[in-house]
Formats: C-alpha cells, structure tokens, sequence
C-alpha cells in the first residue's frame, strides 16, 4: 500500500512535542499544529504571526525571529508580562491573587472541602468571589489580574462585550495542575526564543522582506464569538485578501488557515479569489484530504477547514 509524503510527514509530526498554549483562544490551532506546521518553509528568518491569538503555532514554529501580532492589547501585555517575570513570580502572584479572592484550590485541597464533586464543579462555591476579581479587573485591569480571571472564566475563554469589559461567567474548574504545567511550560518557551509581542491592526503590521507569514483571522463562515458585535465582516475580509495580494506582489510566502465552508455557510469571497489568483488549497483534517470542495457528495454540515498558500510545499506533495 502506497503512503504519501504528506501522511508520512503528519504521522511524524504527531509524534512531536507541541507546547499548548495558556489561553483557550476560540479557533486555537493546537490540534491542528500536526498538519499545519509540515507546510511551512524550512530555514525561516523572521516568522510572523498576524493574528496570533493563545500563540499555539507562533510558538511552534521553528524561525530565527518571531513576531506575534493581535489586536486585543490586554493579551499582548500578558505575554509581555510573562516574558519580564519569572516563572515563580508569575504562579506565585496567580496564587496569592486565589486565596485573596477565596477562590477554590481543588489541587491542594481537593472538591470535598467545596462540598462537592468533579462532575458538578466549582461554579456555584467560586461564583461571588469570580465575579468580585472580574469587577475588579474591569476597573482596573493587570496581566495577573486578567489571567488568573481566565483561569475561572467559563471554558478558561476571553470574551469582552462592546464596552471593553470582560464578561465571561464563572467556569466549573479552578487552577488544575495541568493549567500549572502548560502555563509553565508556555513561559519557559517565550523566554528561550527571540519572539517580539506587537498589538496594531493587521493592516498596520510592518513585514520585513525576508518574512514567512501565518495569518489566522476571525472566520467570515462561522459564528463564533468574535465575530458578534460586528468584528469581523466582509469588508476586513477583502482588505485582509488584498493584503496578501500585496504580500505575494512582494515574494514574500504566506500561509493562511481558514474555512470555505461552515454548516451550509460558504465563504464565496475567499473562495473565488483563491482560485482567481490560483493560491493553493489546502486541505485539512485530514478527513478532507482526498476531498476537492466541488464534490458533490460532500458533507453540507461539515466545516472545510483549509491552508491557504501562495506556494508549493515541497516537504508534503502527494506522491502517485
């Protein structure tokens, strides 16, 4: 039985060591890492992420100088905050900030000194201490404020409302000991790589020449959450394509990650202008990886996530 490159190469890559990013970031790549990073050029000088989000493929990647780029400041200062702190200092603050809110400690002191158990959660016991330290971060916001509300926050997402306060109810789990390792794991990573935290528009971010650049924006065919309130929309979508239109003029390789189709909602805007500038489609998931996006029998609930290139990756052409 015949095995493509590609398939050999995703199976390597599963069997590398990812590091997961702090911030459950909607539309985060973690697990998508395995078959994205395989198309990105070797020997890269200056990696740049436009919307870096949690950072899951920023950090990743492997290129001499990093740029992460996102437009939502207070996660930009929080990387910056973990990248002047130490990592005792960092966990050591995220605990003092717990037991000043009275917030539940599950890993120390398990679910029976809350009155009760793992499946029915913390939420009801941390509830008026969560929504105390999420007043309190609205009106005057600090990374360490800000992270250690995610780490209560339902689902551990970021979600701010039209007036820039944050507005996420209390999750069901506290501070696990696997939060604890990721986040460590995540510090130790940005201070041992030459990565640059930036917060500007897209269309504001400066690109070196000798630049490879990822960009996972807001998906135009979905519905998540940071498309409500009119953050994303077809405008932006077209400035965003005519960006990279401008950064392929330029030689410069991109890679963007996005879907033409979410439930029966077709992005017909990205998906004329990839075949009018005849960009390459990648496909993804790999239950879409035999599949071209005019077949027929398709899934119609299905979401076709792709890899949109401006180039041929050598390393995961199909053999015959």
């Amino acid at each position: 039985m015949n095995m493509s490159i590609s398939s050999l190469i995703h199976e390597s890559f599963l069997q590398k060591s990812f590091i997961k990013s702090p911030l459950n970031y909607t539309g985060g790549k973690f697990k998508l890492l395995s078959q994205i990073v395989p198309f990105f050029p070797d020997n890269i000088e200056t990696f740049v992420d436009l919307f870096a989000g949690g950072c899951n493929v920023a950090i990743n990647c492997n290129a001499s100088k990093i740029i992460a780029n996102d437009i939502n400041n207070q996660t930009i200062e929080l990387y910056k905050y973990m990248q002047d702190k130490t990592i005792f200092e960092i966990i050591n603050e995220i605990d003092s900030l717990i037991e000043k809110y009275n917030l539940s400690q599950s890993s120390l002191y398990g679910y029976e000194k809350y009155n009760t158990d793992s499946l029915i959660g913390l939420a009801s016991y941390n509830k008026k201490a969560y929504l105390k330290l999420r007043e309190d971060y609205n009106n005057n916001p600090t990374p360490i404020k800000f992270y250690t509300l995610i780490i209560f926050a339902f689902n551990n997402q970021i979600r701010f409302n039209k007036e820039g306060k944050f507005n996420l109810p209390v999750n069901k789990r506290d501070f696990t000991a696997n939060m604890r390792r990721n986040l460590e794991l995540f510090i130790n990573r940005i201070k041992n790589i030459d990565i640059e935290f930036i917060s500007k528009d897209f269309r504001a971010v400066t690109i070196p020449n000798n630049s490879f650049v990822y960009i996972d924006p807001p998906y135009l065919a979905t519905t998540a959450s940071y498309n409500e309130n009119g953050g994303w929309n077809e405008e932006l979508e077209q400035e965003l394509l005519n960006y990279l239109d401008e950064l392929n003029q330029r030689g410069i390789n991109f890679a963007l990650s996005n879907v033409l189709e979410s439930k029966g909602i077709k992005n017909q805007l990205l998906i004329d202008w990839c075949y009018k500038r005849g960009y390459k489609i990648n496909y993804l998931n790999y239950s879409y990886s035999n599949c071209n996006y005019q077949t027929k029998n398709r899934d119609k609930s299905s979401t076709i996530e792709v890899l949109i290139t401006n180039y041929e990756s050598v390393k995961v052409r199909l053999t015959a």
